[in-house]
């Protein structure tokens, strides 16, 4: 067995959220699942690579689901489910963007879950755009990617670069709130600063 034991999307969310985030402080990493774990630490995708690798080794599919902002960073999360209902395995250092649980009969549905926390603190703006138009099948690259000692550079490209659909109709642009201060006082909160030498 190559990864720990973790048999439901929830130990594999309990277990992430113990992994200290990485903050790349000697540049841009795209760690494979075995290299995160030897290094102790992981961002969004390489959390999200790590959370399908596990989904994989007990006998789910490996998939992954990208939510694209404008003006901040995309977020990946790992897409699971049950009884016919989506849920989502998610490595964040706020308070938002989290865990999803299985209550969601559609991926616009799950994408709509992230939309009103997902905003830029400084100023309020909601910036998730679009979202994965089907869930990205990492079982389409072999196993390499699972314990490659290079950065999965080529992964993160095809994610970015496969169908997404709209969320906010053309014409509701305009009509988007911005967060307002109590939201963004709750943003603030992060899990892992930067200065702890764990990230």
């Amino acid at each position: 067995m190559l990864f720990p034991r973790l048999p439901t999307p929830i130990k594999i969310q309990n277990y992430l959220d113990r992994v200290p985030m990485n903050w790349e402080k000697h540049g841009e990493t795209y760690m494979s699942p075995r290299r995160a774990l030897r290094e102790r630490k992981m961002h969004c995708l390489e959390g999200a690579l790590f959370a399908a690798a596990v989904l994989w080794q007990n006998g789910e599919p490996s998939l992954l689901f990208d939510l694209r902002a404008d003006g901040d960073d995309d977020h990946v999360v790992a897409l699971y489910k049950r009884h016919g209902y989506w849920g989502a395995i998610s490595k964040t250092n706020h308070a938002s963007v989290r865990f999803r649980d299985p209550i969601y009969k559609t991926l616009r549905e799950l994408a709509l879950s992230f939309f009103h926390e997902y905003f830029v603190n400084t100023t309020g703006k909601k910036v998730l755009r679009e979202y994965s138009t089907k869930p990205f099948d990492l079982r389409k690259f072999g196993t390499d990617w699972i314990t490659t000692e290079e950065d999965l550079f080529s992964i993160a490209e095809r994610i970015d670069h496969s169908r997404h659909s709209r969320i906010i109709p053309k014409r509701n642009r305009s009509l988007i709130r911005p967060a307002d201060v109590m939201e963004r006082r709750a943003g603030q909160l992060i899990e892992w600063p930067r200065s702890d030498r764990r990230t």
